[in-house]
């Protein structure tokens, strides 16, 4: 049994036409008319695929590849192998985007499992919610009451739009979502399984218990966003939750309630950023980062991966580290720790672990007393929040 392919190519194209759509310029001897139908990287590509390269770990790659055609930049253009067509380019990887996109118009956001027009047998729609022509439904689809979906837009299987719900025109809602309390633009990606409009996780704590705050905001997702799989966004507390225009947020990522993040923000996955945090425009966090409740980062500010941001971060700037500073900083104060650490005797050896008394049926930890470390007497009046 052959291997299906999932996506199939729209349309092909001519080596001449790929140059005109990206500005390439063809070397001398570079059959204009051959045809391109697919992409493939330089190890695996064949004649009718196109290539790139940009990077000189792959000049292996590039001397053995068989592509039909490749994109790279004039400084590489004597290292490629003489029976290759080669398009040099300023930006190769961009125009292979460029073509990428012309040839798979449908990979560009998730589709319909079903794959029938129009509401499909199954889907539960409300009779006051309104739907515009051309929406699509899944089988499984809930809409509320009240709920408004734009024309052209998607919802794939068990995907739920609840009551008063907001869905421009364009979007794709990815199967397994769930849209509460939210607004949502036009042409917004939504991928399988995120969770928008939920409670946010705020708690005034007492002694005895802890009282839930209740959650009375919205999410906002402004035109151009994408959601990844499996992220969530909770739904403002006092305020909205806003995802600016352009936004791109990867999957599992966790954003907590009263965040505004700003215009065309990359956030990369296990992201978790914490109730009334504020991103400005073209904020970069990288994987995993972690930001604390009520913290500023500037407008361009780029954030690398595992950081943990605990305070304002300027505009523009490069920070990394637990807690997050200035790129260069953190590497100067991680180098000298791995020299300080180098030059400590051979002989010298951890502390067990566990503790000794940790294996004799004792504590290892102090003795507490009664109202030791807290302020006030005892009762069940608040003494603090919880919020992410």
């Amino acid at each position: 049994m052959p291997e299906p392919l999932f996506f199939k190519s729209a349309r092909s194209l001519t080596v001449a036409e790929i140059a005109a759509l990206t500005g390439a310029h063809p070397a001398d001897g570079v059959p204009l008319d051959r045809v391109i139908t697919n992409i493939a990287p330089l190890d695996s590509a064949g004649t009718s695929d196109l290539t790139f390269f940009e990077n000189p770990k792959y000049l292996d790659e590039l001397a053995g590849t068989r592509a039909g055609a490749c994109l790279l930049a004039p400084r590489f253009a004597g290292k490629a192998p003489p029976r290759l067509a080669v398009l040099t380019v300023r930006e190769p990887y961009g125009a292979f985007v460029a073509i990428a996109r012309t040839l798979f118009p449908d990979s560009l956001r998730p589709s319909l499992v079903f794959a029938a027009a129009g509401i499909a047998p199954g889907a539960h729609v409300h009779p006051s919610a309104r739907l515009e022509s051309g929406v699509a439904l899944d089988p499984g689809v809930v809409v509320g009451p009240g709920a408004e979906i734009g024309s052209g837009t998607v919802v794939a299987a068990h995907a739920v739009v609840g009551p008063g719900v907001r869905i421009g025109r364009n979007c794709s809602i990815g199967a397994q979502s769930s849209i509460l309390h939210a607004l949502i633009g036009d042409r917004v990606i939504i991928h399988p399984g995120c969770r928008l409009g939920q409670d946010g996780f705020g708690y005034a704590l007492g002694r005895r218990a802890h009282t839930k705050v209740p959650q009375s905001g919205r999410v906002i997702i402004q035109d151009d966003a994408e959601i990844g799989a499996a992220s969530t966004i909770d739904r403002g507390a006092n305020r909205d939750t806003v995802i600016g225009e352009g936004t791109k947020i990867d999957n599992l990522v966790q954003i907590g309630h009263n965040v505004a993040i700003g215009r065309h923000c990359v956030l990369v996955g296990q992201v978790g950023i914490s109730g009334s945090a504020t991103l400005e425009d073209f904020v970069v966090l990288g994987a995993r980062v972690g930001v604390n409740n009520h913290v500023t980062i500037g407008e361009g500010a780029h954030i690398a991966a595992t950081a943990i941001v605990s305070r304002d971060v300027p505009a523009g700037v490069r920070y990394g580290g637990f807690p997050a500073k200035p790129v260069k900083q953190w590497m100067r104060e991680v180098f000298l720790l791995e020299r300080l650490a180098s030059r400590q005797p051979a002989s010298d050896k951890p502390p067990p672990y566990p503790p000794p008394q940790a294996t004799e049926g004792k504590s290892i930890y102090p003795p507490s007393h009664p109202g030791e470390g807290r302020e006030g007497e005892m009762g069940d009046e608040p003494t603090g929040r919880a919020e992410v």
